[in-house]
């Protein structure tokens, strides 16, 4: 009889292998406030107070991604001219117990680094008349939060040169200046930002690059207390608070014409803005390149004109190739109304006397993009001191490149609130103060619960196997094509193979 019940079992298995193809499985689908699942229903389904069930339950999960966030120091931005190289800085904290750095803002490069265990690094001291706190100097070691990142570690770029796939990674990055650059050991330690909305401390854990040997321009009064990358790269500040799910894949910046201006995270813009779509560069999206397909002197553009540009923060002027530069500054020069000067002393090539009493007219710049949006620019020049007393020279704020990638620097952004919407793969700006997008101050700091940080990094960003190759998250968390689907004839197979081993088991052991 035993024998006859398995002989059954075994041709029933073979019919339903044979006809996999056409088999499914099927489970019902119960919705967590219908009365299958709890039993009895919390509310009738369409009556009012079902609804507001499902709307607190959407309101809980919308607050778990913030509208936007900024540093916890507050979202202000500072541009300190000549003393720290012209570009944008801003206070953020970083590490357990925190300390402060103030960090140059770079759209050009993804990498966070800031001065570090110092074998080679730019004086600390020194700036006091232009700051109301000393620079910092990170050490991972007496940060309670703080651990280095593994040669293993998806984001170790360089985890094919270590010797050990549990050492510390080394980074090395060298930037556009010439013979500029930083290297280190890549940690992860906690960031400390705020939201505007709740007013709480998040504590953030990010990327950071120990910068213990800096060179070039970093050792000359640009970036003294670390650099913060802003860029489209999988260990960019922006990219890990997205995956993190902690706010929209988007930040803005805006200028301010007094040297000040804002950073938040997460921020969109406004539905009214204009906007231009980033380009991908040999194929992909490294950095924040637009279509620039006209460049206009007033009403005058002149001939034909296309290129495509780096919007970068990290740049303080703006570099045009050779010849859109000679058509621009030409015209530029027919058009102004003042007496031009020459001068070898001068980094500008267009400048120009004046009296400070009566400016002249300056002609105003617009860049025309892709889908026929305009982009004016608000102040095209620069003042410079004259050692003529009574007068004063300004300078069109321009170079010349030779390269065909223009550059889009700070000094055109002026005016405006600049969102680099990644998301969407999209520039967005318009006009703004920059006091009228948030009301940040800064935020008491409180360390994270047991030394650990309250939002840990994405799954994806876990160590990989030492022998792997380093593969962005985006492609790591795909599932390999050879993987089965659930509904697919061999995963049937397998589970009805399964459900036989039961009673084959019982028949044996009965006989």
């Amino acid at each position: 009889m035993s024998a006859l019940l398995f002989l059954s079992l075994l041709l029933g298995a073979c019919f339903l292998i044979r006809n996999a193809d056409s088999l499914t499985l099927s489970s019902p689908m119960i919705h967590r406030f219908s009365a299958a699942a709890s039993g009895d229903s919390p509310a009738r389904k369409g009556s009012p107070e079902y609804y507001k069930l499902l709307v607190r339950s959407d309101v809980g999960r919308q607050k778990r991604r913030y509208r936007t966030l900024f540093p916890s120091e507050g979202s202000e931005t500072f541009n300190f001219g000549n003393d720290l190289g012209w570009l944008h800085y801003t206070w953020v904290d970083i590490g357990t117990p925190n300390v402060s750095f103030l960090v140059a803002l770079d759209a050009g490069s993804d990498l966070f680094w800031v001065p570090c265990d110092c074998i080679q690094c730019a004086p600390l001291s020194g700036y006091h008349g232009s700051l109301d706190k000393d620079l910092g100097m990170y050490r991972p070691a007496e940060s309670r939060t703080s651990r280095h990142l593994p040669c293993n570690h998806e984001l170790c770029s360089s985890g094919s040169s270590c010797n050990n796939p549990k050492q510390a990674c080394p980074y090395t990055v060298n930037y556009y200046s010439e013979n500029t650059s930083s290297s280190g050991l890549l940690v992860e330690d906690t960031l400390y930002l705020a939201s505007s909305e709740e007013r709480t401390s998040v504590h953030a854990p990010v990327i950071i690059g120990c910068g213990k040997r800096q060179s070039g321009g970093y050792l000359d009064g640009i970036a003294p207390d670390g650099l913060l990358g802003l860029g489209f790269g999988n260990i960019s500040v922006p990219s890990i608070l997205a995956r993190s799910g902690l706010v929209q894949n988007s930040f803005s910046m805006c200028f301010r014409d007094d040297d000040s201006g804002r950073i938040l995270f997460g921020d969109q813009g406004l539905p009214t803005q204009q906007s231009t779509p980033f380009l991908p560069w040999e194929g992909k999206y490294l950095t924040y390149i637009i279509e620039v397909e006209g460049f206009c002197i007033k009403n005058l553009c002149p001939g034909k004109i296309n290129f495509q540009a780096l919007v970068d923060s990290g740049s303080s002027f703006t570099f045009l190739p050779d010849d859109v530069y000679k058509r621009v500054a030409l015209e530029f020069d027919r058009q102004v109304n003042a007496s031009r000067i020459f001068s070898d002393e001068s980094d500008w090539e267009y400048c120009y006397k004046a009296s400070p009493l009566k400016m002249p007219e300056v002609p105003p710049l617009t860049l025309k993009l892709v889908v026929n949006k305009s982009f004016v620019v608000t102040n095209p020049i620069i003042l410079l001191s004259s050692k003529e007393e009574g007068s004063v020279v300004f300078c069109l704020a321009l170079q010349s490149s030779p390269e065909s990638l223009g550059t889009i620097g700070q000094n055109l952004m002026t005016g405006y609130r600049m969102v680099f919407d990644r998301e969407n793969l999209k520039l967005g700006w318009s006009h703004s103060n920059c006091r009228d997008l948030d009301n940040s101050s800064t935020i008491t700091l409180s360390p994270p619960p047991h030394d650990r940080t309250e939002n840990p990094l994405p799954t994806d960003e876990q160590p990989r196997s030492p022998n792997s190759s380093a593969v962005s998250p985006a492609v790591a968390g795909r599932a390999p094509t050879s993987i089965p689907s659930a509904s697919s004839p061999q995963v049937v197979a397998q589970l009805v193979f399964l459900l036989l081993l039961a009673p084959l088991a019982v028949i044996i052991s009965g006989e």
